[in-house]
């Protein structure tokens, strides 16, 4: 009994915690700011790292690019922080898998101010699922870090940008995706963004 009422307890106090506290004791670094261990480039786009942030950036080629983990996630939340030079145009994938540059599955936008980023887009697919209202075309800050929360439960994804929420759908598809998560590179050239603190924690 003093057992049960012990597991109860402590199981009532995390559920108290602030989400932030919550997850903060289960966040495990996805970047090690030294290196592309632990990752996947697709194409031949540049991915570097310089000055511990993790860079793409366009190549000679100017396609779309992709840096994916080579573990696959299901339920989780990911944060991740990214400053756009240039263009700027790229995204965070999830559930996604690849075949050269062919990517199945679904993105969550990073691009220039008043190009939805925070949106969810289906690759390959039923395209946009989620666009941007125009009165949230300000909370992205070109030119300076930006903060993007991902929480993926099942068909249930919400996205996070500087702290404010921009999307929360629940899909079948959705539900139904496995694969990696990964960074992207939109084609056209003229692409260079900075990324830091990406982590997650697995649901």
């Amino acid at each position: 009994m003093k057992k049960s009422l012990l597991i109860l307890t402590a199981a009532w106090l995390f559920m108290m915690l602030s989400p932030s506290e919550a997850s903060g004791r289960r966040f495990k670094k996805i970047f090690n700011g030294k290196n592309l261990d632990g990752w996947v480039i697709h194409g031949t786009e540049k991915w570097y790292v310089e000055k511990g942030k993790l860079v793409c950036e366009s190549g000679p080629d100017k396609q779309y690019g992709y840096l994916s983990t080579e573990k696959d996630y299901y339920n989780f939340e990911l944060e991740v922080q990214f400053l756009q030079m240039a263009d700027g145009n790229s995204g965070v994938f999830f559930r996604s898998t690849f075949e050269g540059t062919i990517v199945s599955g679904w993105q969550v936008e990073v691009a220039p101010p008043n190009h939805d980023t925070g949106g969810i887009y289906e690759s390959y697919g039923r395209g946009w699922l989620v666009q941007i209202p125009d009165e949230k075309e300000n909370i992205l800050k070109m030119g300076k870090w930006n903060k993007l929360r991902i929480m993926a439960v099942d068909g249930r994804i919400t996205t996070w940008l500087n702290g404010r929420q921009m999307v929360d759908i629940t899909d079948d598809k959705i539900a139904q995706g496995r694969g990696a998560i990964a960074l992207q590179i939109h084609d056209g050239g003229g692409i260079k963004v900075y990324w830091k603190n990406l982590r997650i924690r697995e649901l």
